[in-house]
């Protein structure tokens, strides 16, 4: 190793370094005046999968799936929390990602939002579509996007604790602190604006140094080895476009939020209280136009070790979320994964009445927000027939009260489509989209 290299790698460690030192400004914009209402979209994932006995099973009435009832159908016991939305919202059934089918089961939480397609070594995600959405309508509002989990951070391959992805396929951070995100939404911080203003000076300054070396740098490396360094420039990049953002909200106060409104206190020991905490912020986020793109993983699919797998236990549910999910098909196992379906439903219930109650010009900022709600497995491992809710956009031309099962041979893809219209988002398609899903539109 010359000299000459050992420095440009220096330099560029250094890069990297800049990259975590900016945790607080995730894709901040200019602020722009709101002529007529945002559109938005929250997604929340979780993993393992839910309860499905057989209609013919004694437990038939924690089966996640509603009862279908001649042109109708009727929400049995995990999401009959839903009941009083039910023209606000539709269940989905009997669709995947495709390229999901081919992915171990504790694998297919990275594609949720992605429909990538990759297996064992040859890991490249694709970008997610909270992030392609984010691409187009970030820099409206002082954060681009909202990244949580009940995890935190970016996890690792296949075990992601991240539902977001950029452009290269790279895993955004996901705050997990209710507190560390209140002060980032709303809080004055611990720095003066000045002190700021220089960090983001110094940090520019050495991405303009990082993006000078490696002109040089390239034409030293190997073809395997420039596909590489394009993609960490790619990433040095964005941090660029996000300290350029960053700037421009420097001197424009943020939104006057009392911490009453969240119990800024709690964890992930106090599982109820704690995703009650993740989903008002979301919404305190939504109602203050700080961010109009938000996702959070309640778990990550890899089993013991997702924080989230100690969840259950606030019922009193003996063993974990994994356990639970292996033996759904067992005894009175259905039963019990049910119940746990049912408490997660009744927090996504409670988010969405409150975004249903909360007015926004002639409606509700229901109307205008779109809630994509599921998992990538059906049973544990099952990488088929996805439970999935989706909620709101009335005003983008949305219509629900259904239980809609396209079948098998439609991606998930189809409804990213749908939804990217409705919402006026420019695309060549999704992943492996096909077109859209018709009936969601009114």
């Amino acid at each position: 190793m010359n000299k000459s290299w050992h420095l440009d790698r220096r330099t560029f460690l250094k890069g990297t370094g800049v990259a975590f030192a900016l945790p607080w400004m995730e894709s901040m914009g200019q602020a722009t005046p709101a002529k007529q209402a945002p559109k938005r979209l929250a997604s929340v994932y979780f993993p393992f999968g839910v309860s499905l006995p057989n209609d013919k099973s004694e437990y038939s009435e924690w089966n996640w799936f509603p009862e279908e009832k001649d042109d109708s159908f009727r929400f049995r016991k995990s999401l009959e929390s839903l009941e009083p939305l039910r023209e606000q919202v539709t269940v989905l059934g009997s669709l995947a990602h495709p390229a999901g089918r081919k992915m171990g089961g504790h694998d297919t939480g990275d594609i949720f939002l992605t429909g990538a397609s990759f297996r064992g070594a040859d890991y490249r995600n694709g970008i997610s579509l909270d992030q392609h959405i984010a691409g187009y309508v970030g820099e409206e509002t002082r954060f681009g996007s909202l990244v949580l989990s009940s995890d935190g951070g970016v996890g690792e391959p296949t075990r992601a604790t991240t539902l977001s992805f950029t452009s290269q396929g790279r895993p955004i951070p996901a705050l997990s602190s209710p507190r560390q995100i209140f002060d980032r939404l709303f809080g004055a911080g611990d720095a003066s604006t000045k002190v700021q203003r220089r960090r983001l000076q110094n940090t520019s300054s050495m991405l303009d140094l990082v993006l000078e070396n490696s002109r040089s740098m390239k034409n030293r490396l190997g073809r395997q080895d420039q596909r590489k360094l394009e993609d960490y420039l790619a990433s040095v990049r964005d941090i660029e476009q996000r300290v350029n953002r960053s700037t421009a909200w420097l001197d424009i106060p943020k939104p006057e939020v009392s911490e009453d409104e969240v119990s800024l206190s709690v964890d992930q020991s106090l599982p109820v209280e704690y995703m009650q905490a993740m989903y008002d912020l979301i919404f305190l986020a939504f109602q203050t136009d700080s961010t109009r793109v938000a996702t959070y993983m309640l778990g990550q699919v890899a089993g013991a070790t997702t924080i989230a797998n100690a969840f259950p236990a606030c019922l009193g549910l003996q063993g974990n979320w994994h356990g639970l999910a292996h033996g759904a098909g067992k005894g009175d196992g259905a039963e019990k994964l049910g119940r746990f379906d049912q408490l997660l439903a009744n927090q996504l219930s409670r988010f969405i009445q409150r975004l249903s109650d909360s007015q926004e010009y002639d409606g509700s900022l229901l109307d205008n927000t779109l809630v994509f709600y599921g998992s990538s497995n059906s049973k544990t491992h099952n990488n088929s027939n996805y439970p999935l809710i989706l909620a709101g956009g009335k005003a983008m031309g949305f219509k629900h009260n259904q239980f809609l099962k396209p079948g098998a041979n439609m991606p998930l893809s189809n409804v990213f489509v749908t939804m990217l219209d409705a919402m006026g988002i420019p695309h060549d398609g999704f992943a492996d989209s096909t077109g859209e899903l018709a009936a969601l539109r009114a």
